[in-house]
């Protein structure tokens, strides 16, 4: 007798998890097992496919937890993963379940505890259900055409047996065309699947709907702190590696979610981890707000637990000594000192300076002469304090430097050089409360000063020349966190705290002084700039993130300067901050199109970028009235011999 349509799940049904992964480098990050962990209870059997080959670590990690762990080629994306695997099962084992959940990787959880849903869901009578769906939005943004109709969303689809017995379920894959494309995936499968079965007489429910988010058909990503507070347990991996523009636009905060996810228990430690590894760092620092504004009155240190500290010193202009030695001494306890120089005139100078002082906090120092000067203070660091990275022997080094920037004026190489010092070592609170961040987050790998603004043209393209041997480096180093498109989030400077190990890759480059570049080319796309930019990508790629820090003081003196100069480059380009940098970047790009052009060439790449919609409507109508003269050729691709076409 077939199963009759619209059933609640009962007290206790029979489920099957079919959990779809991606991980780029085969690994596991904590927050999947975490997942599978929490959500056992609830399932019979669990069947885990990757999309893409794992590395052992990452199938020892899943086979853990997992009832069945399958490993695929990476094509199709989530949907041919679900198809295949349902293949695999067979459909006499699919249907032998009470229900069956697709779900994949693309959120954290569960935020709070599973069961309130699970017990809501399982007492409602109805053929499917989703966590979270999106409500309908004209034109559909994947095709441009139509409407995308209201839908659950596929990081949770729950199937009932009514369904999975049905011949609309296996004519539904059986008709799945090739996923090519997130769209494709979007259009033919996401949108489609609710439409699909309830027009097909199945009913359906969601356990947060998005009517209940007045104002928005996306709560998942537009109310996702809404939707927690509600009790939803999904918070969406994508709000923090979404434009945050758009974030600037919506108001979502990402700092404040993560709060959140804290408050109700979940691992911070967790979802910070695999953002490190898979996001543009200076978006993760945006998107989650990660600048620190520290007190200079202790409030955030343990004394009870101090930190091995080693200070690495790089002194080139000898005279300096007491005053970076004062500054160390803000470090809570005792550390080790390590100083490099270039000579050893200035080695004795600095030797007799640290054994004249009193009441320090320094334990064993040594004062070493470097071999050479090429790639000053960053060769000094990671050739010649090779050393102390990666000897084992410290939680945390200080890397500081004897910084007169003397190519600018001397008003900015001093504000330079206080941006450094002071926004690390300002004061006794300040300090012990900069090292209490890495004694509260064990995954925190580094933390620096914000890119410097003021008397630098840094902002929109602080990598300057530097982007393409970073890239190169990145790929001798392993290093596939993703680089930022403009600027890098980077210890400007090249003055940090970090924990030695977020520098292991840095610090295991068989580099010497001789790949440097010499005094007198030292510059931009030499191998120092380049890794004084990568410190948060090799730290990311191990699995550990970074944060920026700055006493108020600063904060106030650059808040106010960035807020001034915003708003003078926004002058013309009035609306929010997407339609602004979309007004800027249409305007670089018309003047790209239209240099060294006739007037005409302009009107026509001015058309063609300003009004493209109307210029696809309007051509082959002006094509009627003129059938005596040549083509108007100004869609982009379009074939023709006028030598002015766009």
């Amino acid at each position: 007798m077939p199963y009759e349509m619209n059933a609640a799940a009962g007290a206790d049904p029979k489920r099957l998890i079919i959990y779809l992964v991606f991980d780029a480098r085969g690994d596991i990050d904590r927050y999947i097992p975490h997942k599978l962990v929490k959500l056992r209870p609830f399932a019979e059997r669990i069947v885990v496919v990757s999309n893409g080959a794992l590395s052992g670590a990452g199938r020892a990690v899943l086979d853990s937890v997992a009832d069945d762990v399958w490993e695929r080629e990476n094509s199709g994306f989530d949907v041919a993963g679900y198809q295949w695997a349902l293949q695999k099962l067979g459909p006499e084992v699919v249907a032998s379940f009470d229900e069956l959940i697709l779900m994949n990787y693309t959120w954290f959880g569960p935020i709070g505890s599973f069961e309130p849903v699970f017990a809501d869901m399982d007492s409602r009578t109805v053929d499917f259900w989703g966590m979270t769906d999106h409500g309908p939005v004209t034109p559909n943004p994947h095709t441009g055409r139509g409407t995308m109709p209201s839908h659950i969303q596929s990081h949770w689809i729950t199937v009932r047996k009514p369904i999975l017995e049905s011949d609309h379920w296996k004519r539904y894959w059986a008709d799945m065309p090739p996923i090519t494309s997130y769209a494709g995936s979007i259009t033919h499968h996401e949108s489609r699947f609710t439409e699909y079965f309830a027009s097909r007489g199945f009913t359906y429910a969601v356990a947060f709907p998005y009517q209940d988010f007045p104002g928005t058909v996306h709560p998942a990503f537009e109310r996702a702190q809404d939707l927690l507070d509600a009790g939803c347990p999904v918070l969406k991996r994508r709000i923090f590696f979404h434009d945050p523009l758009y974030l600037d636009r919506e108001g979502i905060v990402g700092r404040w979610l993560l709060d959140s996810a804290d408050r109700a228990g979940y691992p911070r430690g967790f979802i910070l981890e695999n953002l490190a590894k898979n996001v543009k760092p200076k978006i993760l620092n945006t998107s989650a707000s990660m600048l620190e504004i520290l007190p200079e009155q202790t409030v955030g240190y343990e004394v009870d637990s101090p930190l091995r500290i080693a200070a690495t010193v790089h002194i080139f202009y000898e005279e300096m000594t007491g005053e970076l030695l004062d500054r160390l001494d803000t470090l809570p306890g005792r550390f080790d000192l390590f100083v490099t120089t270039s000579d050893e005139s200035k080695a004795a100078h600095i030797r007799a300076r640290i054994n004249d002082r009193v009441d320090t906090r320094i334990g064993s120092w040594e004062v070493r002469v470097v071999a050479s000067n090429r790639g000053r203070d960053i060769s000094a660091f990671y050739v010649g304090c090779r050393d102390v990275i990666l000897g084992g022997n410290y939680d945390l080094v200080v890397k500081v430097h004897s910084k007169k920037t003397i190519q600018q004026g001397s008003a900015v190489g001093d504000l330079f050089k206080r941006q450094q010092i002071d926004n690390l070592l300002n004061s006794p609170g300040y300090t012990a409360n900069l090292v209490g961040l890495f004694q509260a987050e064990s995954g925190l790998g580094a933390v620096f000063p914000p890119t410097v603004h003021i008397g630098f043209p840094t902002l929109g393209g602080a990598w300057f020349t530097n982007k393409a041997r970073a890239a190169t480096l990145c790929a001798k180093l392993g290093i596939t966190v993703p680089l930022d498109d403009l600027s890098p989030l980077a210890p400007f400077g090249s003055m940090f705290i970090a924990r030695p190990e977020a520098l292991a890759l840095l610090a295991s480059d068989d580099v010497d002084y001789d790949d440097y570049a010499p005094e007198g080319v030292y510059g931009d796309g030499s191998l120092a700039h380049v890794q004084e930019r990568l410190v948060a990508y090799a730290a990311g790629e191990l699995g550990y993130h970074c944060r920026t820090v700055a006493n108020a003081e600063y904060a106030a003196i650059s808040h106010t300067f960035l807020e001034y100069k915003l708003d003078q480059l926004s002058e013309t380009v009035q609306g929010d901050a997407v339609d602004e940098v979309h007004t800027l970047r249409s305007r670089q790009s018309l003047a790209r199109l239209t240099e060294g052009k006739s007037w005409l060439g302009f009107q026509k790449a001015y058309l063609l970028e300003r009004y493209p919609g109307f210029v696809a409507w309007a051509l082959p109508r002006f094509r009627k009235l003129r059938p005596s003269r040549r083509p108007v050729s100004i869609v982009a691709g379009a074939p023709s011999s006028n030598p002015e076409k766009p």
